[in-house]
């Protein structure tokens, strides 16, 4: 049993997203504060400057939407079921859910993957297996946004991790007024091949073909 993918975009259109809960229900959540990453003021810190150096780092998009999925399901507390991974594996096949995979040496060491809706990205989970693969998923992922038409990312929650790189809160009214006019623009999220982490340090990367 999963969400439809028709009624998974109307939940995510009006503020809200799914996860299963320890007593297996699937529940919905909009948060109050709610988590934000403004992306005309992200910033690397300088620690992750220097990972990006590495150049054993490599950037895909797309190329495995079920194993990003799987890693961020593999932890002690998730809200990954098997419902809610078929959802989105439904939505990634309908074109609307997006990731982002970080190797290293050839081996998927993280990732990240979202939901997108008109120029609005949700930011879903992220994993690395490889000290600083999320962080390097992260910048890919702004970067791919700025530069191809996007004006929201959602984060749902913040932590410290992600409040290195600009993360704030809004209130939820301001959230679902900036949520109703991102995702009547349009924008679009490349399926790329290889990026190189060179536009990463230069805070940004070219706009990949369709």
């Amino acid at each position: 049993m999963f969400i439809p993918v028709r009624e998974l975009l109307r939940v995510y259109a009006t503020g809200w997203f799914p996860m299963a809960t320890p007593d297996g229900e699937l529940r919905l959540f909009s948060p109050d504060p709610r988590g934000i990453l403004p992306l005309d003021t992200f910033h690397i810190p300088h620690g992750t400057r220097k990972l990006l150096r590495d150049p054993k780092w490599s950037i895909t998009c797309d190329k495995d939407f079920p194993a990003v999925l799987a890693g961020c399901a593999q932890r002690e507390e998730t809200w990954i079921d098997s419902r809610i991974a078929a959802s989105y594996i439904a939505l990634h096949r309908a074109g609307h859910a997006h990731s982002i995979e970080v190797w290293h040496g050839g081996r998927l060491a993280g990732g990240l993957y979202g939901v997108r809706i008109g120029a609005a990205f949700f930011g879903e989970s992220m994993f690395h297996t490889e000290s600083g693969a999320s962080k390097v998923a992260l910048v890919a992922l702004v970067n791919i946004l700025r530069q191809n038409g996007f004006q929201l990312l959602d984060l749902q929650w913040i932590t410290p991790h992600l409040c290195g790189f600009g993360a704030t809160e809004i209130r939820r009214d301001e959230y679902l007024r900036r949520l109703h006019g991102a995702r009547h623009q349009s924008a679009h999220f490349p399926t790329c091949g290889e990026l190189s982490t060179d536009c990463l340090l230069q805070d940004r990367i070219p706009s990949c073909p369709a």
